[in-house]
């Protein structure tokens, strides 16, 4: 006897899935483009992760729009809920870039003896 979770498995067309396997490579780049940019900005604390908040929903109405045709359950498993994860490894990429850019950009400024 299947489950509900075989049942639904079987409702996704796989052509679709394999198609849309490109997905997190587009948010992990997204992630890391908010993560320069909020850097650049000079966003600090709340401010850089509400942003990458926006930029995580951004990219989640993109990806639903343009690649998904407002279908999710039908190319990704786990539909809406599963786009808007931003996932582990995107938020530590986000942060990482954040601060490498931050620094760069204003990491000399408050650095004592170069005014």
């Amino acid at each position: 006897m299947a489950s509900t979770k075989d049942e639904s498995a079987r409702l996704i067309y796989a052509p679709n899935v394999v198609h849309n396997s490109a997905l997190g490579s587009v948010k992990f780049l997204a992630s890391c483009f908010a993560g320069a940019v909020a850097g650049i900005l000079g966003l600090e604390n709340w401010q850089g992760f509400a942003f990458f908040a926006a930029s995580i929903l951004f990219t989640t109405a993109c990806i639903y729009v343009v690649n998904c045709k407002g279908r999710t359950a039908k190319y990704i498993p786990g539909g809406v809920k599963e786009l808007t994860n931003p996932g582990q490894d995107n938020v530590f990429s986000f942060v990482l870039v954040w601060t490498l850019f931050y620094g760069i950009v204003h990491g000399i400024s408050l650095s004592p003896g170069y005014a």
